[in-house]
Parts: structure tokens; C-alpha cells; sequence
């Protein structure tokens, strides 16, 4: 890809492994551009032969601070759901497992990408959350993707609360697979101990078998969350007066409707 592109992408091990590494430092925002990359990437790699893992990283301290605000507002929130919940399809449907390394911030919808792969490897000091709320909002893709990686009530815990964990207490819940100082490395240590080496033809069609009922699922909760989220939540006040008080920098005043 361009240098331009939010998005570096290459492979390594003899072609088993893809490589893809969030390259907008320091905030690596999941807004239009990074999804259409990460997209784009996903159908490019699709069928490669030999593949057996991806490895997923970022650029600079932190993994993401989430989606883009902007995008949230009415006039352009339904286009982001849709392609950023494409884009998780894309991930749960793809041939091999895709494995997530994290540093810093993982917020929003950087950690909504991190849930629609495969593992996390995270570093101790490490944030993860859904700070939604505390804009007024939900996060809709992590309301269907938590309760699979967490209890249900961890997954609500987070998505209520707004609240970011460290490295500890997401492996103590589930959330995290590894923490580890150096997770890229730890992330590449899992792939050649466990999928290197392993047939691609084999293993799409385990992660097929893995994941027979829960795209279905996924794919229905997503239809209808977004539907819950563009036809109700955004008719509501506060919704729009919590991400028009983030962008303008000041405390949001609710009102309770």
C-alpha cells in the first residue's frame, strides 16, 4: 500500500504470516480511512496461499484511541456503523486466526477491531475500554462482541461503566489471551509455536467450524444494534449533546432525554 495509507501491510515467514500495522500514530483513529484500509486489506489477502495467521499491531504508544467523533454525528454515524460493522464481518469470516497486539490506549472502536480477531496480546500497562457512554452513547459492536470474549457481566461492567482496564485484570476476565512486556513479540512466539507449520486448508475450514454459530449471531445482533442506535439513541437529546460537548472540549449537561 501507499505510504499515504493509514494501513502497512506486508508478509513475512514465507508467506504464512501477514503482517498489518495501524500506521496513523499516536492516536491511530478507526475512522473512515483506517476501516476502508483494514477492508481493503482483508479482501486482498483472502485466499493467499500458505496463509496461516495475521498478526495485528500499531504504530507509535498506543493501539487506538478509538473511532473517529466526528463520525458519530447524525449526519454521518450510519455510514461509519455500516462499514466499520462490515469490517468485523470481515474479520470474524476471515480463513485464519487474526492475532492482536496491544500497547497504550485501546479504546472504542480500536478495541471493537482488537474483539473481531482472534487473541490479544497485551502489555501490562495496557488500557482497554468502551468509553462510550461517557459521551452519551454505546458501542455497538462491543455490545455483541464483548458477552463472547467475557462474561456477561464483565461485558456489561465495561459497556456501562465507560471504565478502561489494564493488562491484569482484562486476562484475569478473559479479554486479554496474553500480557506480556513486548506483545508483538509474544503475539509472534503464539504463531510459531501454534499456527506455523499448521495447512491453511485445514485451518479455514477450524475457524469455519469454530466459528459456525456465532457469525450468524453476530451478524443478526449487528442489524440489530445498529437499527437501536441510529433509531433511537440519536433521536435522543443527549446523544447528540454528548459528542457536540466532547468536540467542543467541555463537560456534557444532561438532561435526561
Amino acid at each position: 500500500m501507499a505510504d499515504a495509507s493509514p494501513l502497512k501491510d506486508w508478509l513475512e515467514h514465507d508467506g504464512a504470516l501477514l503482517r498489518l500495522r495501524l500506521a496513523r500514530p499516536k492516536a491511530n483513529i478507526v475512522d473512515a480511512a483506517m476501516v476502508a484500509a483494514l477492508s481493503g486489506a482483508f479482501v486482498a489477502y483472502r485466499g493467499h496461499p500458505g496463509l496461516t495467521g495475521v498478526l495485528l499491531d500499531a504504530e507509535g504508544p498506543n493501539f487506538s484511541f478509538g473511532a473517529s467523533v466526528d463520525e458519530h454525528l447524525p449526519e454521518g454515524c450510519a455510514a461509519m456503523l455500516a462499514s466499520l460493522h462490515a469490517l468485523v464481518l470481515a474479520m470474524l469470516e476471515f480463513p485464519v486466526p487474526i492475532l492482536t497486539a496491544v500497547r497504550g490506549q485501546c479504546l472504542g472502536g480500536g478495541l471493537e477491531v482488537a474483539l473481531a480477531g482472534g487473541p490479544i496480546f497485551a502489555a501490562p500497562d495496557a488500557q482497554l475500554g468502551q468509553p462510550e457512554m461517557l459521551l452519551g452513547v454505546f458501542a455497538p459492536a462491543a455490545s455483541v462482541l464483548l458477552p463472547y470474549r467475557v462474561n456477561q457481566p464483565a461485558a456489561e461492567d465495561l459497556l456501562f461503566s465507560g471504565r478502561s482496564i489494564g493488562g491484569a485484570e482484562a486476562r484475569a476476565m478473559g479479554l486479554v489471551h496474553t500480557v506480556a512486556d513486548d506483545p508483538e513479540f509474544a503475539a509472534l512466539a503464539y504463531f510459531q509455536r501454534h499456527l506455523s507449520g499448521k495447512s491453511a486448508a485445514s485451518l479455514a475450514c477450524a475457524v469455519a467450524a469454530a466459528r459456525g454459530a456465532m457469525i450468524p449471531d453476530v451478524r443478526r445482533r449487528l442489524h440489530e444494534v445498529e437499527r437501536l442506535y441510529l433509531d433511537r439513541l440519536m433521536h435522543t437529546r443527549d446523544a447528540n449533546e454528548g459528542l457536540v460537548a466532547f468536540l467542543g472540549k467541555r463537560k456534557p449537561r444532561w438532561e435526561h432525554r
